[in-house]
């Protein structure tokens, strides 16, 4: 059992029979009445946030959550497809349990999924991942006011916004949980 202070940001806990992650956590210490501990709960269900507060003495159940390294193998319109490289169990997710993660998918690219019971809750990334420049926007010289970036869109379809020297062809570093550019591949 989890103690109110012990639901630090990203902490999984279980309310209500279903997995929440702490996305945003705030403690009050209120002098002799103990302390008080406000966390925003991200339901990885369904996706809904909640906010919640918990008292000293509350006991907060810790959620049953596994993880599996899949390989991602391709897409069929609003379905994607993961395959367990050691069992060859495949896995099909819709777009809403993919979310986000669906701009930084390459067939063939290693990731985990995670499991709530049975029930596959979350697609989990990668902090940086390696991806192609497809498009590279030219930059207008003598504009160097300031850093200069400009639009690239990647193989993936997501747009990054890099420094002047990324062309096409160059392979960069992209941060997930951002989507902001890291670094070129040398």
């Amino acid at each position: 059992m989890y103690q109110p202070t012990d639901l630090k940001k990203g902490t999984v806990c279980q309310l209500d029979g279903k997995p929440y992650r702490v996305i945003e956590y705030g403690q009050k210490v209120m002098g002799r009445g103990g302390s008080i501990v406000n966390v925003k709960l991200k339901n990885l269900v369904d996706g809904s946030v909640i906010p919640k507060t918990f008292k000293g003495q509350d006991k907060i159940e810790p959620a049953e959550v596994s993880n599996k390294s899949v390989q991602y193998l391709y897409s069929d319109g609003d379905i994607y497809y993961f395959m367990d490289p050691e069992s060859f169990e495949q896995f099909e997710l819709n777009t809403e349990t993919v979310d986000s993660a669906v701009n930084y998918l390459k067939e063939g690219e290693m990731l985990n999924l995670q499991f709530f019971e049975t029930t596959i809750i979350n697609v989990e990334l990668p902090k940086n991942i390696f991806l192609e420049v497809t498009y590279a926007e030219d930059v207008v010289k003598g504009d160097t006011s300031g850093p200069v970036l400009k639009d690239a869109t990647v193989e993936t379809g997501l747009t990054v916004k890099v420094p002047a020297f990324i062309k096409v062809g160059d392979v960069i570093s992209v941060d997930t949980s951002t989507g902001e550019y890291r670094e070129r591949k040398k």
